[in-house]
């Protein structure tokens, strides 16, 4: 079927999975899990997935409607909402008081092959050595002199689907005394120079992928000879960390976690155009003050760079570290509660079920029937897989 911009249906990445279909089987090399979300995305919401059929129990109301499941697979653009809602609320009670910084930690182009060939083991230490920069320099006398710390969340697209793995950090303006006695305020612009900061995270980085090559823990991309012609290679580069302004306080924060994390690598709101051999997308152009624009590619290509963002089984793109780890939840995040003296909110979603959090976030009962509006629409009949 041929989606337009002017047609009335919504054009999703289900429908660009499906149009080349056969391509993608016989021309990319898809591992396992990146196999089980195409598959995921493709039966989401439809017949092979299953579902039920639900009736009004108003005697007077003749109305039934047939639903489909959700995959719930995480790479899904259509299945997120509810996690991501749960997630930002939860994190009402967890999170401390106070302004916060966004800071992003990028690595250069040279270093994409190898970390795409071993997944796993590179994102890992992606996480550990941006959160190791971040708290060395925090304790440093010279800059803040404190425990710090870092929500952290791992992406690996950019605004064209391109492979380009980074981590967003949420760094509270401030950090915890050495001694646990008070609250050490970050000046307004951040606490360390941010050439400082790359500095250290290259240094951490480059230092613990040499250990890793030397043991063989990594398979080297064909286009470098040796752990050492890789080491000189990224030495030579400019490694960029970015530190955006400082968040006004924890509404900001929530508001913007709330559109941020749990995303997948394009939305399908975002999907303008389908053809038999191509798809258009909008875009924001960075380089350009994030002007909008528009990107057509062929259907195979989208695909291709869509499963690159396909994470591994079971592997955390979401992670706490230094004052906020999970470890520290009942002692030095308590402790800076107190210190800082201002309250805390507390999470009204949490340990609520599926339908009770979509109650409360769309302020009405989703069974009620939406043609009499007086009766409970109840399932009577599951479909395992519908014809």
């Amino acid at each position: 079927m041929r989606h337009t911009e002017n047609s009335k249906q919504k054009i999703e990445v289900a429908d660009v999975v499906r149009s080349c279909q056969d391509d993608i089987a016989t021309k990319l090399r898809l591992n396992k899990e990146q196999q089980k979300a195409i598959e995921a995305i493709t039966r989401c919401r439809t017949s092979e997935a299953g579902g039920h059929i639900a009736y009004c129990n108003n005697s007077s109301c003749s109305y039934s409607q047939l639903s489909y499941n959700s995959c719930r697979n995480r790479h899904c653009p259509k299945c997120q909402y509810l996690k991501q809602q749960q997630w930002v609320n939860k994190l009402t009670s967890r999170l401390m008081p106070g302004r916060y910084f966004h800071i992003v930690f990028t690595i250069p182009r040279e270093l994409h092959p190898l970390f795409y060939i071993n997944q796993q083991a590179c994102y890992d230490l992606l996480f550990r050595s941006a959160s190791q920069a971040l708290q060395n320099a925090g304790r440093n006398p010279s800059f803040l002199g404190a425990d710090v710390g870092a929500l952290c969340v791992l992406h690996t697209w950019g605004q064209t689907l391109m492979y380009h793995p980074h981590i967003h950090m949420l760094v509270p303006a401030g950090g915890l005394s050495t001694d646990g006695m008070e609250w050490v305020a970050s000046p307004k612009k951040f606490f360390v120079p941010v050439k400082a900061l790359s500095g250290m995270f290259r240094g951490i980085l480059v230092k613990q992928l040499e250990k890793l090559l030397i043991k063989e823990k990594l398979r080297l991309p064909k286009e470098f000879e040796g752990a050492q012609m890789l080491k000189s290679e990224l030495y030579s580069k400019r490694w960029n960390v970015y530190c955006k302004k400082a968040f006004g306080g924890i509404n900001s924060v929530l508001q913007y976690l709330g559109r941020y994390t749990h995303r997948v690598a394009i939305s399908n709101n975002r999907l303008t155009s389908l053809s038999d051999k191509q798809v258009s997308f909008t875009y924001k152009d960075y380089r350009q003050n994030s002007k909008q624009k528009q990107m057509t590619l062929n259907q195979l290509e989208f695909v291709r760079r869509f499963i690159h963002h396909v994470l591994p089984s079971g592997f955390f793109k979401i992670r706490y570290v230094g004052i906020l780890a999970t470890v520290h939840i009942h002692g030095k995040r308590e402790q800076v509660i107190a210190l800082v003296g201002e309250n805390m909110w507390l999470s009204n979603l949490e340990g609520l079920t599926s339908y009770e959090v979509l109650r409360a976030l769309i302020g009405k009962d989703p069974c009620i029937c939406p043609k009499c509006n007086k009766g409970i629409m109840v399932r009577t009949r599951i479909l395992h897989q519908l014809e």
